[in-house]
């Protein structure tokens, strides 16, 4: 069974995942990266260079996405809170200010 910690850490990682999703989503883009407006549109510079910062933006919120995916699987596998490469716990501040941190704070300096 769950610790409240973890229901609050999963409760804190499924509610940033539905923020980027919906960040994403403004941007013109899907969860996946893929562009979510019509491709038929005629393209001026402005549009295309507004696209490139949409898109610039989007591959930074896709890879924020993939870490709080990352963490909720690892919440399910009871592997959440240790280090993906080290094995040792990943600090409570760590994970208070970092809830989907991957990596304790010894192996993120060494990176």
């Amino acid at each position: 069974m769950a610790t409240s910690l973890e229901q609050q850490r999963r409760a804190q990682l499924e509610g940033e995942r539905g923020r980027l999703r919906t960040d994403l989503h403004d941007l013109g883009l899907e969860a996946d990266g893929e562009q979510a407006y019509n491709d038929n549109f005629a393209d001026s510079s402005q549009v295309t260079a507004e696209r490139g910062e949409a898109e610039a933006l989007a591959g930074e919120l896709i890879e924020t996405l993939s870490e709080v995916e990352a963490a909720l699987v690892r919440l399910d596998d009871g592997t959440y809170g240790r280090c993906v490469r080290c094995g040792a716990p990943i600090g409570a501040d760590r994970l208070e200010a970092m809830p989907a941190a991957a990596l304790c704070i010894s192996c993120a300096t060494k990176a």
